[in-house]
């Protein structure tokens, strides 16, 4: 019987269907400091493989052939981690400098997120976890101009609002135990 553990089926990439493929894969480079792994032509669809992980030759392929009449996108983000805020504060400036639009800082109570909007209006999240765990969905904006501890001291008390808010140790236990459940099941 195979071994179905979480470990042996891990996320690796997404692939996104671009109009301009060299402003597209210029943005990701630039604003989120991608790099370029590999790039040509399948047939007649143009690839760009970006990757920030050297084990991943690449997390992002951006592919030519998106509909130009394309009513709606059906990927609702594509989402980072970051370490800090200091590191969500830099991304979030070259997002701004690099033209992503729709700029929006936000506190999920166990994370602190930047929302925008790539050049062609893919969501993009870059998040950084706090030490906390609330109920979602929870959104609620927040200043990004304001010190480190007010921003997480904010994300806190929003977190603590909610019945269910305890350590995210606590949280990551439990879900590590109805994973575990699931996995048998």
């Amino acid at each position: 019987m195979t071994d179905s553990s979480p470990s042996n089926l891990q996320f690796s990439h997404i692939g996104l269907y671009v109009n301009d493929l060299p402003r597209m894969a210029r943005f990701y480079r630039q604003a989120l400091r991608f790099t370029q792994t590999d790039a040509g032509d399948l047939g007649t669809v143009q690839l760009v493989f970006l990757s920030r992980d050297a084990r991943e030759h690449h997390q992002l392929v951006l592919a030519t052939g998106r509909p130009a009449d394309l009513g709606f996108n059906v990927v609702n983000q594509v989402s980072f981690r970051v370490p800090d805020i200091a590191t969500l504060r830099q991304f979030h400036d070259r997002l701004m400098a690099e033209g992503a639009s729709d700029m929006n800082p936000v506190t999920h109570g166990n994370a602190v997120s930047v929302y925008c909007r790539d050049p062609e209006g893919n969501r993009l999240e870059l998040f950084m976890d706090t030490p906390w765990y609330c109920e979602q969905p929870l959104r609620e904006s927040i200043d990004l101009s304001q010190p480190d501890e007010v921003i997480l001291a904010q994300a806190e008390a929003i977190a603590k609002r909610f019945p269910k808010f305890m350590s995210r140790a606590q949280w990551q236990a439990e879900v590590a135990r109805r994973m575990e459940e699931d996995q048998r099941g």
